[in-house]
């Protein structure tokens, strides 16, 4: 199926690693022009040298998305060198444990500032660019933890649970202008960050087993399963979607 990606300018913040990383290479085998956004220099450049090894056309931004100067910055540079963003992907995010009784005030500035911040930001400055063309799409990666509660992850829970309502919120206020704002809400998936996380438990394939176990499909996600869902949201196939959010997960949340 041709899903139109051809020529179209694709923003995706964090796509150094992880799901942003195999979001990039996604759009780029469909034909897009992709900006990839990250605050690891190396990393990013990496991906991108291997995209357009692989015939693809990519562009590595060095941004920091809770820098609204970096933000708009990228956007413009973005703008110079491939185009009007017609797609934004709001990827980027971090985590970290801890529930009501123990979090910190560091934990929950870092992650309010790149997980909500980072979403605001960044879909306030290309979303003005694409008010111009009257057209565009967003799409904002949550989490199965932004719709049921998951302990000893308060702070996690509820960045995320905001960028559902970022994208309900922006998907009413930005249709005047042609803008859709859809969501998808992966469950666990085998990403570098949490293979990282995993490596801080005790008994890290002890913990990699309880997840799988705590949904129907009994196994982890992968970051192709999840690009492939962002992809499906940001093309005209589901042009009557905005405010959508989509589960991706393994079935945790129809438990």
């Amino acid at each position: 199926m041709d899903l139109g990606m051809k020529d179209k300018v694709v923003i995706v913040t964090g796509g150094a690693s992880g799901i942003g990383e195999a979001a990039c290479r996604l759009f780029a085998q469909e034909g897009a022009r992709v900006a990839l956004f990250d605050i690891d220099r190396n990393q990013a450049e990496k991906v991108e040298q291997e995209i357009r090894k692989s015939g693809g056309n990519c562009l590595a931004v060095t941004v920091d998305v809770t820098s609204k100067e970096d933000v708009s910055s990228a956007v413009e540079t973005v703008g110079e060198k491939l185009g009007t963003p017609g797609i934004l992907v709001n990827n980027v995010g971090v985590y970290c444990k801890g529930d009501v009784l123990s979090f910190t005030e560091d934990d929950f500035e870092k992650l309010m500032k790149v997980n909500v911040e980072g979403t605001l930001f960044c879909s306030k400055y290309v979303a003005s660019k694409m008010k111009e063309k009257n057209c565009g799409v967003i799409v904002n990666v949550a989490s199965e933890a932004g719709i049921v509660g998951i302990a000893n992850q308060i702070i996690y829970n509820l960045t995320k649970a905001a960028a559902i309502s970022i994208t309900k919120s922006c998907a009413i206020d930005l249709a005047p202008y042609g803008i859709r704002v859809n969501c998808v809400c992966p469950g666990t998936t085998f990403t570098p960050l949490v293979a990282e996380s995993l490596k801080k438990e005790s008994d890290p394939e002890k913990a990699k087993k309880a997840l799988e176990e705590s949904r129907p499909l009994k196994r982890l996600g992968k970051p192709e399963e999840i690009a492939s869902a962002i992809l499906f949201l940001a093309s005209d196939c589901v042009g009557y979607a905005t405010g959508a959010v989509l589960s991706v997960d393994g079935g945790y949340t129809a438990w």
